[in-house]
């Protein structure tokens, strides 16, 4: 890659100046003062930039929302040569994008700036040289912050809302800064296709569609690696075969939300550790007794974006409710596809933390596993899932069960139509014929969001083959609501 063309040192340094005023009142460039100082008089003394004691910016590495968007995010600025290439590729294909620009060559080259600008894509602060903030006072983090700002200002007309540093990673000062300077946020991101290691275009095009998903945030570099340059056809590949939008940042963040923590969300601690459970009550639900020509589809585990994605199309193209048990070591790395099913009119419920075959643990660890998951769903979808526990692989022992049903989960739902979809040599045909041959009225229908297995084909067969036969698609939940559950209940 080129380095880029620089303007006389003299007019970059002569911007840059101009800015520092505004943070050195009464000292010119050598130090000395001017004005009254200069006949005499006492000088302003140069003002401290006090550490912000206000409340922190908000913190971006993603953004929390269930829709279908995500965000192409650069670093840097490339010479000419490379950033117009990068414009036009990403014209082509259409997308809007958002630059975290560095102040420092916003001011060299500004007219790259001001065409980001006139693509239609977004700029946002960079800091001005790009330093690693880490080992900086807060008042050197505050000008490097500040100084950015006002040079993409001058330069361009906008003010950024957003600062990225080099790496991403940033010290606590940082939001502070953020807070102090009334911008929205500080911005990291959560896909990272290491372009940096100067992989190829489709290495880093199938990154992205590998870890794509609701509310991302893409890091690339604009000055590093060329190959990024032919990666956009890759990218905006994958998001097209998922159905995403690629959308700018700030696009992004207001079409999202606020998470709340944890404790502000009722029944967050509907789920909690109980020791007494020797005497505790359960019921182990299979089916339900029922004339009526009701089934639950339920799916266990988890999967990535586009095989849940899929599933979700699936489900509201035939205006089918399901209920999702969900893996919470899954869904802890993306929320956003948890708080999906929620707002698709979907149940979540609980299938462990870490998917332990329950017998292996001792009720102590059970109950701690289950309750993890608990807290991390809840989080995750912010409000509380159904209550509502899928023991991993189906086994559980009178023991579990009742540690399972103290901490919070009386009723443990199995499950009576299985095909063992999970299994990828089981085809579609297999999926299909399994379900149709097993359910019956009241039936609970298992079936799994694993990747690389043959459901998603079979799917469509499954809802349409029942809905032929006359039968209705409820929750589970609803199901053992609406009917006297055929259930094991011990003491």
């Amino acid at each position: 890659m080129k380095h880029h063309s620089c303007k006389p040192a003299t007019l970059i340094f002569g911007i840059i100046v101009s800015l520092l005023v505004v943070f050195t009142p009464g000292c010119n460039l050598l130090g000395r003062t001017t004005g009254a100082a200069e006949n005499g008089e006492q000088a302003n003394p140069k003002p401290v930039i006090e550490r912000y004691t206000g409340e922190k910016s908000l913190e971006f590495p993603y953004v929390y929302t269930a829709q279908k968007e995500l965000s192409l995010t650069f670093n840097g600025m490339g010479d000419r040569e490379t950033m117009v290439r990068l414009l036009d590729e990403l014209d082509a294909n259409e997308i809007q994008a958002t630059f975290f620009l560095p102040g420092m060559r916003v001011a060299e080259e500004p007219d790259i700036a001001v065409e980001i600008l006139a693509r239609g894509h977004e700029i946002e602060n960079n800091t001005l040289n790009q330093l690693d903030l880490k080992n900086l006072e807060y008042e050197q983090i505050y000008k490097e912050i500040a100084l950015s700002n006002e040079v993409i200002e001058k330069q361009t007309g906008v003010k950024p809302k957003y600062v990225r540093t080099k790496s991403g990673d940033y010290p606590e000062e940082v939001p502070l800064v953020a807070a102090q300077l009334g911008m929205k946020g500080v911005v990291s991101y959560n896909i990272n296709p290491r372009d940096r290691d100067m992989q190829g275009a489709q290495a880093i095009g199938d990154y992205v569609k590998r870890y794509i998903h609701r509310g991302g945030i893409i890091s690339l570099n604009t000055d590093i690696n060329p190959e990024i340059i032919p990666s956009i056809r890759y990218i905006a590949q994958a998001a097209d075969e998922i159905g995403y939008r690629l959308v700018t940042l700030d696009e992004l963040v207001e079409h999202g939300g606020v998470r709340k923590p944890l404790e502000q969300i009722p029944g967050y601690d509907a789920a909690e550790l109980n020791p007494n459970y020797l005497n505790a009550k359960y019921r182990l639900i299979y089916q339900v007794n029922t004339q009526q020509k009701h089934v639950a589809l339920t799916f266990d585990d988890w999967g990535s974006d586009k095989t849940v994605t899929r599933i979700l199309d699936i489900l509201a193209e035939h205006q089918v409710s399901a209920t999702f048990f969900l893996r919470a070591k899954g869904v802890e790395t993306n929320p956003n596809l948890a708080r999906a099913m929620v707002e698709g009119g979907h149940d979540v419920a609980n299938h462990s933390y870490s998917h332990p075959v329950v017998t292996s643990l001792t009720p102590a660890e059970l109950q701690e596993d289950l309750v993890k998951a608990h807290q991390v769903i809840t989080e995750a979808i912010q409000q509380q899932p159904v209550m509502l526990f899928r023991p991993p692989t189906g086994v559980v022992d009178d023991e579990r069960a009742k540690a399972i049903a103290a901490a919070g989960y009386p009723d443990i739902a199995l499950y009576d139509v299985t095909t063992l979809d999970w299994d990828s040599s089981n085809s579609a045909n297999d999926i299909v014929n399994g379900v149709m041959k097993q359910a019956q009225p009241g039936s609970v229908i298992l079936l799994h969001m694993l990747d690389d297995i043959h459901t998603i084909e079979a799917l469509p067969r499954v809802i349409q083959g029942l809905k032929d036969k006359g039968y209705t698609f409820v929750k589970m939940a609803d199901l053992i609501q609406e009917h006297n559950s055929k259930t094991s209940e011990k003491n």
